[in-house]
């Protein structure tokens, strides 16, 4: 017969729990509480300069020390890190809420499965991208939104399928200026100083399915909407719009358009709306998805 004490061990093994890495600072709470301030908690460097040490990663199947890793996801946060650990095939940046001032050629190299970058919230200007800044990058998705742009950056990712610029400083959208975002299905626009959008502007966007151009100063429908044949969703709320033509969103005919509205907002724009046809939203889904009045929502 085993002692006592054998099968009390026994029964405490059989019982525990499976060995779980913890947090890193867990193995250092010896050493005090530790704080850090926004620019070493977000990675920023003071310089406002993206530092390409700070986001190249090498490869390696490696979890990095500290992080908590599941099949494509690498969970890194509160560890106090000052850049990005370099062991992870990094597939999305966020560097939202920083100093960045400038974007210098070559700093995304070798981030070859990189699809989304968010970098809103700093204070970027047209002239903070060096050309070639975003070579070699086949983004999906990116948003430059709450920075200083006066205009539409031209030496994004062609491959985009998101481009979110709101919150800027945009005023006009001239004829080239989305020639190079022949992939986009999705435009953010909203709450910039767009006055102008020069006819054929929106032609080079055959695949957009939503389009935002709220919040700006706009005083009618832009042209080009009718030959958008897959366009879905638009907004234009809380612009100058002060008419709404017959023929403004639907092509003449049936049949053209290949996928019908299920959204379009035109609220708190000074349009006498009881002088609006019905035959202007003809290649609407339903009348509820019309957004329409003079109104604050």
């Amino acid at each position: 017969m085993w002692p006592l004490w054998r099968l009390v061990s026994l029964l405490a093994l059989s019982q525990a729990l499976p060995f779980e890495q913890r947090g890193f600072w867990d193995f250092t709470l010896d050493d005090g509480p530790f704080m850090m301030n926004d620019e070493e908690a977000s990675g920023a460097d003071t310089s406002g300069v993206l530092d390409p040490d700070s986001v190249t990663p090498t490869y390696s199947a490696m979890c990095p020390f500290g992080c908590h890793c599941h099949l494509r996801v690498v969970q890194c946060s509160d560890l106090g890190l000052k850049s990005v650990p370099k062991e992870i095939s990094l597939v999305e940046l966020r560097i939202h809420d920083n100093r960045i001032r400038k974007v210098p050629k070559g700093v995304f190299s070798g981030l070859r499965n990189m699809n989304c970058i968010e970098m809103g919230g700093n204070p970027l200007e047209n002239s903070g991208f060096e050309p070639g800044a975003f070579d070699g990058l086949k983004l999906n998705y990116l948003r430059i939104s709450e920075a200083k742009l006066t205009g539409i950056p031209k030496d994004l990712p062609e491959t985009l399928n998101e481009l979110h610029l709101d919150h800027n400083k945009i005023q006009a959208i001239e004829l080239e200026d989305l020639l190079r975002y022949s992939k986009l299905y999705r435009l953010g626009l909203g709450h910039n100083q767009i006055r102008m959008i020069e006819n054929g502007s929106l032609s080079f966007l055959p695949t957009l399915r939503e389009l935002h151009l709220d919040n700006n100063k706009l005083a009618r429908v832009p042209s080009g909407l009718p030959d958008l044949k897959l366009l879905q969703v638009v907004y234009l709320h809380s612009n100058n719009i002060t008419k709404v033509g017959v023929n403004d969103f639907c092509p003449m005919g049936f049949g053209v358009k290949r996928a019908y509205y299920n959204g379009i907002s035109l609220f708190n724009n000074p349009v006498p709306y009881w002088e609006v046809q019905p035959a202007t939203f003809r290649c609407v889904t339903d009348r509820l998805a019309i957004q329409f009045g003079n109104y604050k929502k």
